[in-house]
């Protein structure tokens, strides 16, 4: 059997496999595998995130490693740059130690001087799996569900309010990564090493991305254009009532205006949607001008 390998420089993190070590400020890590991203049914390796176990205390705990990587999306007519920042996310991490709504962890650079995360596991289901699970009619689900799923939100737009406060985006605002702690049921942001040029509108995309997740949490699912059309069972006549501007303005698939679909959604909680369709003419400008739409609403039930 081959001996174990020690990598104190992480940066060839495609060579570093289950089996070997890793060691930081005199720290040893025994890689036991790599994360996995799993969307939409499909699961892809981020060979740059592995789990561990720190073999002084046997604690399991993720090492994520410096990859750098950069690429253009689109918010409307504005092209937007987006990339990985290692050390943004460590100082969000300095930020926001013990803040129960974020990740945990600490930073260590390698001998090489990359920064490697070393994170704790939040335990429990990210917000899209935690939906599917709730199995009951949508109708249910909105009455008895829904209230208090808004209600968490709230407290977790909050501290991405926090983070903007201070400069800081999360940079990747999507349903999977918010993980429903198994034990709290709180509601904890991971993952915000992306960050984005955007002068014009400098928290734009984190707003769009808490749009997209109200947008889930509302609808149960994303309703895209495809499924209305194909499945008429579902979704009966739909198709031919909808307009351009009923759709996403980020995805022009993706139905925002859900009160066309279930018209027991109330018109307050429709129009705050409606801030992120492809026709609206006034977008949020804040995190905390859509918490005080949501309170709003929460108050009115």
């Amino acid at each position: 059997m081959a001996a174990a390998r020690c990598f104190s420089d992480t940066s060839d993190f495609l060579s570093i496999r289950s089996g070997d070590h890793i060691l930081l400020d005199g720290r040893r890590f025994l890689v036991t595998g790599e994360e996995r991203e799993r969307r939409f049914g499909i699961e892809d390796p981020k060979f740059w995130v592995k789990r561990v176990v720190e073999e002084e205390t046997g604690d399991r705990k993720i090492a994520k490693l410096s990859f750098f990587e950069s690429f253009n999306t689109r918010l409307g007519e504005l092209v937007i740059r987006c990339y990985r920042s290692p050390e943004k996310e460590e100082r969000i991490l300095d930020l926001c130690r013990n803040h129960p709504g974020f990740m945990q962890g600490v930073t260590f650079p390698d001998a090489k001087g990359n920064r490697v995360r070393v994170l704790e596991i939040v335990r429990g289901k990210n917000f899209m799996l935690y939906l599917d699970s709730l199995r009951m009619p949508h109708v249910q689900y909105f009455e008895t569900e829904l209230p208090g799923i808004l209600r968490h939100l709230c407290e977790a737009f909050a501290a991405i309010g926090l983070l903007h406060a201070h400069g800081f985006r999360h940079g990747d605002i999507r349903n999977d990564h918010i993980i429903v702690e198994r034990r709290s049921g709180r509601y904890v942001w991971i993952d915000f090493d992306y960050d984005f040029e955007a002068p014009e509108n400098p928290f734009g995309l984190d707003l769009f991305g808490i749009g997209n997740i109200l947008i889930y949490a509302v609808g149960k699912v994303f309703h895209n254009s495809y499924m209305i059309k194909n499945d008429t069972y579902t979704y009966h006549d739909l198709i031919e009532r909808l307009e351009p501007d009923d759709f996403s303005i980020l995805h022009p698939n993706r139905l925002v205006n859900l009160r066309k679909l279930y018209p027991y959604v109330p018109v307050m909680l429709n129009n705050i949607l409606m801030h992120f369709s492809a026709g609206t003419s006034i977008t949020y400008a804040s995190v905390d001008e859509i918490i005080e739409d949501l309170g709003g609403y929460l108050a009115s039930l």
